[in-house]
C-alpha cells in the first residue's frame, strides 16, 4: 500500500469510502430586522459579517471541520468557485 494513500481509500470491503457526503461552505452571516428583510428585492445588498479576504468555514453535519480560502478555478473549469484549504480539524479534537 501506499503510503500517501489514506486506508479508507484503498479499502474495498469498506463501503463508507463510497458515500458522498454535503459540505457546506459558510461566507458569512447577516442578522437583519424583519422589517428590512421583508423590504429586500432583487439589486438589494444584504452585508455580511466577513470580508472578501476573511477565511470561509467549511461545515459536516453542522461541525465545523475545516477553513479556506475561496478561489475561482481556472482552464476548462473557469469562473467556478473553488476552496483551498489552509485549516483541517483533527480527528481527535477539531481546529
Amino acid at each position: 500500500m501506499d503510503d500517501a494513500t489514506p486506508a479508507a481509500e484503498s479499502d474495498p470491503v469498506n463501503p463508507f469510502t463510497q458515500v458522498p457526503i454535503e459540505i457546506v461552505i459558510s461566507v458569512g452571516k447577516s442578522r437583519p430586522l424583519v422589517r428590512d428583510l421583508l423590504k429586500l428585492q432583487a439589486d438589494s445588498v444584504l452585508p455580511l459579517d466577513r470580508r472578501v479576504d476573511d477565511p470561509v468555514e467549511l461545515y459536516v453535519g453542522g461541525r465545523l471541520i475545516a477553513r479556506g480560502e475561496l478561489q475561482e478555478l481556472e482552464g476548462e473549469q473557469a469562473g467556478q468557485l473553488a476552496v483551498r484549504l489552509t485549516e483541517v480539524a483533527s480527528l481527535s479534537g477539531g481546529l
